[in-house]
């Protein structure tokens, strides 16, 4: 037995809208979920919210976070709360937490990689986006998990004003976080990831870094070198980096063609240093590209990595997508956005519950089998088959 399904409310927060959701996510099940999975905007009453649901559904694993725009069978919203459940024999689920991923992202991730139980199949995390490092904390966990186990989702906002994003873990309210779920038992995975986003002019190296704090390019100023590139725009640094990021490539295999082209997306700039901030880390002596993307390119993109996610499934009958897609894209995209989601709804049927949201940074393999890497600027999907 598998059923899964997604509700949207766009309701102010409360305990009660919280009930609502919960019982109506129940309803669509006909039963109480195994696991569930909430998306929504930071707002007054959150605490409040997250309490009403935990109640209403009655599991503890009950896990997600806040982004900038969510998605479920509803579609593409703004300023909504969408929750997600599965109510399965086939699949079991367990929540873990770990705080203070600032202090030390990548220690973070041993911890929250030992809290699992053995023999844990599949795993979506979902990490602070403005105090975290994405790639340390990945670099923690693949250091503790097998590589074969998948690991999707991504990383916390609050629409894009960077000042302080939220995690569910059961009706835990945290910051400065990293949740996530693990599944055990018997079913397959598909999983995808593209950006859309090209190489533009010549390459240059990172003369001098820190983790993913980007100094010198060709032995000069990194800001210097972005305000250049972007002329006029400079001036909406760090915001307007994020549709422009930097790009390299990184091996994700031994075997020729195994290099995936990685981006990295502007947080904060340091006028004093000349110096930026990335959402990943920009490793010292790597060739790296200024980029830009379009809107075809951009949802040609998803496309090819719903495309890769089903492929992956081998004829397995598709029963749930998470999709998982980067701000940076709805800031491209503007009104055409929704066309993200309808991609994956052509690709998949309608009768296929989707859930996700707009993060500030993307979890997701790049090659079946391999290692997971932190993402800017893509789109992730997490197929479930049964």
């Amino acid at each position: 037995m598998f059923k899964a399904a997604t509700v949207a409310s766009k309701e102010t927060y409360s305990y009660d809208m919280g009930i609502r959701l919960g019982e109506a996510l129940i309803e669509k099940l006909g039963q109480l979920p195994g696991g569930c999975w909430l998306f929504c905007e930071p707002g007054n009453g959150l605490k409040e919210l997250i309490d009403g649901i935990g109640d209403a559904v009655a599991t503890p694993n009950l896990i997600g976070c806040t982004g900038a725009a969510e998605i479920s069978n509803a579609g593409f919203n703004t300023r909504s709360a969408v929750l997600g459940g599965i109510a399965s024999d086939h699949i079991a689920f367990e929540v873990v937490s770990v705080k203070n991923i600032g202090k030390d992202s990548e220690q973070a991730g041993k911890e929250l990689a030992g809290l699992f139980s053995p023999g844990v199949r599949n795993i979506q995390l979902f990490s602070d986006g403005i105090t975290g490092n994405g790639s340390s904390l990945l670099r923690g966990i693949n250091s503790i998990m097998e590589e074969h186990v998948p690991i999707t989702g991504g990383t916390a906002g609050d629409s894009g004003r960077f000042n302080k994003s939220w995690q569910f873990a059961g009706k835990k309210l945290l910051s400065d976080a990293a949740v996530a779920i693990g599944f055990t038992g018997e079913f397959k995975v598909g999983t995808g990831v593209q950006s859309g986003w090209s190489p533009v002019g010549l390459p240059k190296k990172v003369t001098r870094s820190s983790g993913n704090e980007l100094f010198e390019l060709n032995n000069e100023p990194a800001l210097n070198v972005f305000k250049r590139f972007l002329g006029k725009h400079a001036e909406k640094l760090p915001a307007v980096g994020v549709e422009y990021p930097l790009g390299f490539y990184s091996s994700c295999g031994s075997a020729a063609g195994d290099d995936h082209f990685l981006l990295r997306a502007t947080m904060a700039v340091n006028h004093e240093e000349g110096s930026i901030i990335f959402a990943g880390d920009v490793p010292e002596g790597t060739m790296v590209y200024l980029t830009c993307g379009d809107k075809t390119s951009i949802l040609e993109a998803t496309r090819k990595a719903i495309r890769h996610a089903v492929d992956e499934l081998e004829g397995v009958k598709p029963v749930m997508a998470f999709f998982y897609s980067c701000m940076a894209r709805k800031t491209v995209l503007g009104q055409q956005t929704k066309e993200e989601f309808e991609q994956v709804d052509l690709e998949l049927g309608k009768n296929i519950p989707i859930l996700g949201f707009y993060s500030f940074g993307e979890y997701c393999r790049v090659k079946t089998g391999g290692t997971c890497y932190f993402h800017n600027e893509s789109a992730t999907i997490s197929v479930i088959g049964i």
